[in-house]
């Protein structure tokens, strides 16, 4: 792990925990989007949800678990609003207008609860597997590993709390196929750009925490 300050530390949390709302929030809008590609039916967010798993393993790899679990628990409440907003407002695509906020939507709130749960799940599970394995010599094991098992109880949680038995009637008859894709789609995005996003991710993370040191440093020399 990293030495850093108290400062660094408290703008690299805020910076993860906005970039797992944001991740979140975009997925469980893009996952009332269906479409088919070579003959299956998969979701829009199989592939944006596998770079919240990435954000989770660079914060375990710099920080620890417990950084890690904080990110989490500050996280998915939060996601869990903006997730049921969005899904309101922009129910299937279409923008509903403010009006639609007046009424309890009952299955879009399903799908945000379901993602919520999913997320908690998933990414404690991510956190363990990754810990457990980070020393191993190659570095890729424990985040390919924590993300092939996090990914797999995530799609299994969500897709299950959200659309068993689901008014939508696509979704309920579909939901077992949709969730297998997702999940191969999820691997794809996530273990065949996971070396350059990783390293991209780290090197950024690192650079806007190391910034604040720096400008700390040329305020306390003025």
């Amino acid at each position: 792990m990293l030495m850093l300050t108290p400062a660094q530390i408290k703008r690299a949390l805020l910076l993860l925990v906005s970039f797992h709302i944001l991740i979140i929030s975009t997925s469980n809008y893009l996952v009332q989007l269906p479409f088919q590609i070579f003959g299956f039916h998969t979701t829009w967010g199989a592939f944006s949800f596998p770079f919240v798993y990435l954000a989770t393993d660079l914060t375990v790899r710099i920080f620890g678990q417990q950084a890690a679990r904080k990110i989490i628990l500050r996280a998915m409440l939060p996601a869990l609003v903006i997730s049921y907003l969005m899904g309101v407002l922009f129910h299937q695509g279409s923008f509903q207008g403010g009006q639609a906020l007046a009424e309890f939507n009952s299955f879009v709130f399903r799908i945000a609860f379901a993602s919520f749960a999913a997320y908690l799940v998933g990414q404690l599970m991510d956190i363990t597997v990754f810990a457990k394995l980070r020393q191993a010599k190659a570095w890729w094991v424990a985040p390919a590993a924590s993300t092939i098992i996090g990914n797999l109880i995530d799609t299994l949680v969500f897709f299950g709390l959200a659309f068993y038995a689901s008014t939508d009637q696509f979704m309920a008859t579909h939901w077992p196929e949709i969730a297998t894709v997702d999940y191969g789609f999820k691997l794809i995005v996530s273990l065949g750009l996971f070396l350059p996003v990783y390293g991209v991710l780290l090197k950024l993370l690192q650079e806007r925490i190391l910034r604040v040191d720096g400008e700390n440093s040329t305020n306390t020399l003025a």
